[in-house]
């Protein structure tokens, strides 16, 4: 795809997301790109990468890192993730002299996949581990491929709240209100005996460069997302978490199923990012991984990935292996509904 026709394609998903800011950003962009200006060279090398490779929000998030380092003071005014208020026609200015200034470290950033770790489709997952062990009432071995920072990895510690009821610890920072519809979820207390996570190029949320570049990938004008990221972080503070520089083919070729445990491997908006051929190769491994696994030694498999519409929360569990949908959301967690299927 066309750099420009992916910078529109993801201006509309913003709008429809609920950033108008960045919406109306990245159609400003496009605009200068189409007068051959300051944008060309910066995205120069980067016309015709798949969308699957997120060059706008790359781009977008190497600005914004920026703003979060202190480094350009004259564009913060414009980010309300650091206080300031967006202005399409100062913003833009502002934003424009930032590409101009620091081309370098810009194309230096965009060589990096983002690093989202939303904390907002913790809700899909919790929410499906709990109607796992609910069937399969055994304590949870978690392993996350694409875990970024691992935040997600530590989500039976958030709080969320459903048709009156309320689940995991009512003083979490991380907060969840009508996490869900479509139906009731029976409560229960997750025995989560090890929490291990892999990905290309982990962050480190306990370090102030990990929490900013997390902080970068989030859409500045999305204030419920930023205090998520921000509670999440606090909470990896206090509830450890193994994540390792792994692929995630090796990651999944290296797991064993254990003894009295489910095993439990989820993933949540990482599959676009992985060739043809590890996707193929991790789902082999997966259902070798299954043919092992018994009542003692269960295995599922939680995925949040999307479909051309929508993005549906899949549950495969072994012995079997049967695959049911649980339910629909949006891509950073919203909206989410219980079908049953």
């Amino acid at each position: 795809m066309h750099v420009v026709a992916a910078f529109q394609h993801q201006a509309v998903a913003c709008e429809d997301l609920g950033s108008p800011m960045y919406a109306e950003l990245l159609r400003l962009i496009v605009d200068d790109y189409e007068v051959g200006g300051v944008s060309t060279g910066v995205l120069a090398g980067y016309e015709d990468r798949p969308f699957g490779d997120a060059i706008a929000l790359r781009l977008l998030a190497a600005v914004h890192g920026q703003v979060l380092a202190g480094e350009v003071p004259e564009l913060a005014a414009f980010y309300p993730s650091v206080g300031g208020t967006w202005d399409p026609v100062l913003g833009w200015e502002a934003f424009e002299q930032t590409l101009q200034s620091r081309p370098a470290e810009l194309r230096a950033l965009l060589t990096q996949p983002p690093q989202t770790n939303e904390v907002g489709r913790a809700a899909a997952l919790y929410g499906g581990l709990l109607q796992l062990v609910e069937a399969v009432p055994l304590p949870v071995r978690l392993f996350e491929i694409g875990a970024s920072a691992g935040l997600n990895l530590r989500a039976d510690h958030f709080h969320y709240t459903a048709d009156g009821t309320s689940y995991g610890p009512a003083d979490s920072p991380v907060v969840f209100e009508d996490a869900w519809s479509g139906q009731s979820l029976k409560p229960a207390v997750l025995r989560i005996a090890e929490r291990v996570g892999s990905d290309i190029a982990p962050v480190n949320p306990l370090t102030a460069e990990g929490a900013r570049t997390l902080t970068s990938y989030v859409w500045p004008d999305m204030s419920q997302r930023l205090e998520r990221l921000r509670g999440a972080v606090e909470i990896a503070r206090q509830v450890p978490a193994d994540v390792r520089r792994e692929d995630a083919v090796s990651f999944v070729r290296g797991l064993e199923l254990s003894e009295g445990h489910v095993t439990v491997v989820w993933h949540s908006i990482m599959w676009q990012y992985l060739s043809r051929e590890d996707r193929a190769a991790v789902d082999d491994h997966l259902a070798d991984l299954g043919a092992q696994a018994t009542e003692s030694t269960p295995l599922a498999r939680l995925r949040l990935e999307p479909l051309p519409r929508a993005v549906r929360l899949e549950l495969q569990t072994w012995p079997g292996g049967e695959r049911r949908t649980l339910g629909r959301a949006e891509p950073h967690g919203q909206g989410l509904v219980w079908s049953g299927e």
